[in-house]
């Protein structure tokens, strides 16, 4: 399982966010997505703890809860969904 963590602030680090959660359990992976052109951090990440206990009880108290003055948004992420190769959007007759 892994935790989604939205409206964060654009000025955060893995370690920062690392802390965060590591009041919680002990975190194995923290990715911060960045947008492709301008690499600029996208507001949002992902976080991997050791036990779904323990990410179950990271979501319970963090969201909701203010951090670095944003409101985070935290829950179970979804899983990623296919996305078309083809690209373009064209579709072959």
């Amino acid at each position: 399982m892994s935790i989604y963590v939205g409206n964060l602030d654009y000025s955060v680090t893995r370690d920062e966010l690392s802390e965060v959660f590591a009041d919680y359990g002990t975190v194995k992976r923290v990715h911060l997505p960045t947008d492709r052109e301008t690499g600029r951090m996208r507001g949002f990440g992902f976080v991997e703890m050791s036990t779904e206990n323990e990410e179950a009880t990271a979501i319970s108290e963090l969201n909701g809860a203010e951090w670095m003055g944003r409101e985070l948004k935290v829950n179970q992420a979804r899983p990623r969904e296919n996305r078309n190769s083809s690209g373009g959007g064209r579709r072959n007759k």
